[in-house]
């Protein structure tokens, strides 16, 4: 059975030198970063090397693409998703989060791209419009974001209780059952991940 894809081009070289600069194998030029996020944007693939070690810094590199480009006051970020985001370093559902961003990504990048088409069909690509839904998405994105943290939440909200009946807040009467709730919780996500993966 012949694939219905052309066979994937390997990835364009990108090479980091010691005084920061960075170097193009396939054009044998240097280039900046907005060269690199423009790369991005044209959906061309590239990893980044350190020119010394080899080791890939990909990473690292588009990481600081986001911060020039938030810097300049694109201000694509939301605070409170960042917030969100920098809780779960370190948390015990860190490794979830990877996964569920890149298929929410994805999915949020289709559906951009026919809300475009049929906003430019229907009202000529009023900006408006396109900003409302964009802040639409983006609420329901964070809301699903939430779904990882339930028992900090319900924690957090125990704890406003009792402050705001001026009484210390309780200790967790049964751990076992919270174990067993999060472990429930864990392999429900598990579950939505695969099925997820499998519509892709």
């Amino acid at each position: 059975m012949a694939e219905d894809n052309p066979k994937q081009e390997a990835p364009v070289v990108i090479k980091k030198y010691a005084n920061r600069r960075l170097y193009n194998t396939q054009t044998s030029s240097y280039v900046t970063l907005d060269h690199l996020a423009q790369m991005v944007k044209d959906g061309t693939e590239f990893e980044v090397r350190d020119a010394r070690t080899g080791e890939d810094i990909t990473r690292s590199v588009l990481t600081q693409i986001i911060f020039e480009e938030e810097a300049k006051g694109q201000s694509l970020l939301p605070i409170k998703f960042l917030r969100q985001l920098i809780r779960f370093y370190g948390d015990s559902l860190q490794s979830f989060v990877p996964g569920y961003l890149d298929m929410s990504m994805e999915g949020f990048a289709k559906n951009q791209e026919q809300m475009r088409n049929r906003l430019q069909e229907a009202f000529g690509g009023s900006t408006q419009v396109i900003e409302n839904m964009t802040r639409q998405n983006m609420a329901m994105f964070e809301r699903a974001m939430q779904m990882f943290s339930p028992f900090a939440a319900q924690s957090r909200r125990g704890d406003d209780d009792h402050k705001s009946n001026g009484a210390a807040p309780e200790s967790r009467a049964k751990p076992s059952e919270d174990i067993s709730e999060l472990k429930s919780e864990i392999e429900a996500m598990r579950k939505q991940l695969a099925e997820l993966s499998q519509r892709k």
